[in-house]
């Protein structure tokens, strides 16, 4: 089990090595609030748009780039409020999802986007096996790594964790308007996700249960990989970017979700081990 210092100066060291990442850039994640003391850990796959310079913004220009292609709009903030609400550490993605999706497997065709939501990504085009590796581990494996430590860390403690992955989503797709305020994404464990999305019922949003995607058929990959293998109790949570693209809406939802979270999280059954 390595500490974060150990694995921040590892990814140094890989970003070094494959020449993507300068010595004056950002490592690819951030442990944020390290100190929390709730037995929960919040992550955040696709916190920011940060392109390095070695990538040449992937060939688009800074429109394409402020869009929700790059990263999930709001999160990050709500993300940040929401881990000092509860107490609880928060591991944050820090390289646009362009470069490779940390929410996805290495053998999904998603992973580097060529194409992503009709924008053609230059940057992404004719990449060879070589230059798909150094992405994978100059980005994607270090901030996994840092995820499992942050777990094995607070495991050790004597408490197995409570897991919240925290995204955003666009209102319409596809010309199709979403009328979820907000969705809640999981799989088997019903733990975490069941009574959260009663209680966020009873404030009258309208909530997606495994809406606008699903937590169900593994298309995405940090929920599965950290939380159901180890047996976590753990949710995806999917806040509508319209709803906390400003500073006070981020502020308003980290607020109403922490709430809600605080109820839920008060059930001790959440903090052991099951496989469902």
């Amino acid at each position: 089990m390595d500490s974060p210092e150990t694995v921040t100066e590892r990814s140094r060291t890989q970003g070094a090595e494959t020449g993507l990442l300068a010595e004056d850039e950002p490592r690819p994640f951030e442990l944020f609030n390290a100190g929390g003391g709730a037995p929960v850990l919040l992550l955040c796959d696709h916190a920011t748009r940060f392109i390095p310079r070695a990538l040449n913004s992937l060939g688009l220009d800074e429109a394409c780039l402020t869009r929700h292609i790059a990263w999930d709009i709001g999160i990050a903030e709500v993300t940040r409020r929401l881990a000092e609400r509860l107490d609880a550490p928060a591991m944050l993605s820090h390289f646009s999802r362009l470069i490779v999706d940390p929410n996805r497997r290495a053998d999904n065709p998603t992973l580097i986007p060529e194409i992503s939501d009709g924008v053609i990504v230059p940057g992404n085009r004719g990449l060879t096996p070589e230059q798909r590796e150094a992405r994978l581990e100059t980005f994607f494996r270090p901030y996994h790594a840092a995820i499992s430590d942050q777990l094995d860390a607070m495991l050790a403690a004597g408490t197995a964790p409570a897991l919240i992955s925290m995204h955003s989503f666009t209102p319409v797709m596809k010309g199709e308007e979403r009328p979820w305020e907000i969705g809640i994404l999981w799989n088997r464990d019903p733990r975490l996700p069941q009574p959260l999305m009663a209680r966020l019922r009873a404030e009258g949003l309208t909530v997606g249960d495994n809406l606008p995607y699903s937590g169900a058929d593994e298309h995405g990959y940090t929920q599965h990989m950290h939380g159901d293998r180890r047996g976590l109790a753990n949710v995806l949570i999917e806040v509508r970017q319209d709803l906390i693209d400003t500073h006070q809406g981020a502020a308003d939802w980290a607020d109403r979700l922490g709430t809600a979270l605080a109820a839920v999280l008060g059930d001790p059954g959440l903090y052991k081990a099951e496989h469902y």
